[in-house]
């Protein structure tokens, strides 16, 4: 009797008193399948527990053995074993995150998946038909179906669940904004207009630009005119695009080169973000057919192709080949 009560006794002074960090925040990752006394051995060997027994008992009298969740974990202050129980039980994990850039194509977001550590890779070694099967998408291609935001998730979290997300809400966003469209756009589907607001996407990175970027598209597609743009020549190329593109590219065709195809490229070039979407859905009221790089970024829009050229002549003096689109 009087053992168990120095038993009891010590166990309840050892549940209530704290812990102090190895340092302070200090995080541990707890992984799937991790048994209680590899835990509490490996928060021993971090210097958190004075040893692991007595953490393993502590976890069994209150029956939570088989509560432990898998994830990253955080301690900014000092804990107590019994706090701690409750933290690891409970799910209290600090979030990971991941990053979806504007303009990335699938290839790019599929690698920053596969590259980060805390995502569990159930994609892997899937084909791109496979992974859209497993999303429930009806896609035949996975370009530009993601929406690209930072993404918050616990560690251990599936990469068919983060793109499911992301899917879910480019879905969701794209049926919004096509709801909200301007009248008279050529454009068929919602899926036509993502297609354009990729375009959009590459083509320029100031904000401002771009409903009158989408509206030189919306123009030439009105017109039947090609769109004779350089980002879906260069995503026809794909990995064996080294950066520079050439006139025997521009020539070469394909399902993407704009310069010999009329009409939008079969898929997105990229995950286009909000503001691209809404421009290709609001683009400008203007009569512009052209637009030529300034060289810093912003472009020069001319509405005839005698204006353009002589834009062309004044910001392209150095040789470069210029933009037409």
């Amino acid at each position: 009797m009087i053992s168990g009560l120095l038993a009891a006794g010590w166990m309840f002074y050892f549940a209530n008193t704290a812990l102090p960090l190895p340092q302070a925040p200090y995080g541990f990752t707890l992984k799937h399948g991790s048994s209680l006394r590899g835990i509490a051995r490996q928060l021993s060997a971090d210097g958190l527990l004075p040893g692991p027994w007595g953490f393993v008992v502590l976890v069994k009298i209150f029956g939570k053995e088989g509560s432990i969740k898998a994830g990253d974990y955080q301690l900014d202050r000092e804990i107590t074993p019994y706090q701690l129980v409750k933290k690891i039980t409970e799910g209290d994990v600090s979030q990971s995150e991941i990053v979806f850039i504007e303009g990335w194509n699938f290839r790019q977001m599929r690698q920053a998946l596969d590259a980060h550590p805390a995502i569990k890779h159930d994609t892997t070694g899937l084909s791109e038909k496979e992974l859209l099967q497993r999303l429930g998408a009806p896609e035949e291609s996975a370009e530009g179906l993601f929406f690209p935001n930072t993404y918050y998730f616990s560690s251990g979290m599936s990469d068919l669940s983060l793109l499911k997300r992301a899917y879910q809400i480019m879905e969701q966003r794209l049926n919004d904004a096509w709801r909200e469209r301007d009248p008279n756009l050529p454009l068929s589907t919602p899926y036509e207009a993502l297609i354009l607001a990729s375009i959009v996407e590459k083509e320029t990175g100031k904000s401002v630009e771009r409903p009158k970027i989408a509206a030189v598209f919306i123009n030439r597609l009105h017109l039947g005119m090609r769109l004779q743009t350089d980002p879906t020549v260069i995503y026809g190329l794909g990995e064996g695009f080294d950066g520079n593109l050439r006139k025997n590219d521009l020539i070469a065709d394909n399902v993407y080169n704009t310069y010999m195809r009329t009409g939008l490229p079969p898929t997105p070039i990229a995950m286009p973000g909000w503001a691209a979407i809404q421009a290709a859905l609001h683009p400008s009221s203007t009569s512009a057919l052209y637009f030529v790089s300034k060289g810093d970024g912003s472009h020069y829009f001319s509405s005839n192709l005698t204006e353009h050229n002589q834009a062309v002549e004044r910001y392209q003096k150095s040789g470069r080949r210029n933009r037409i689109n």
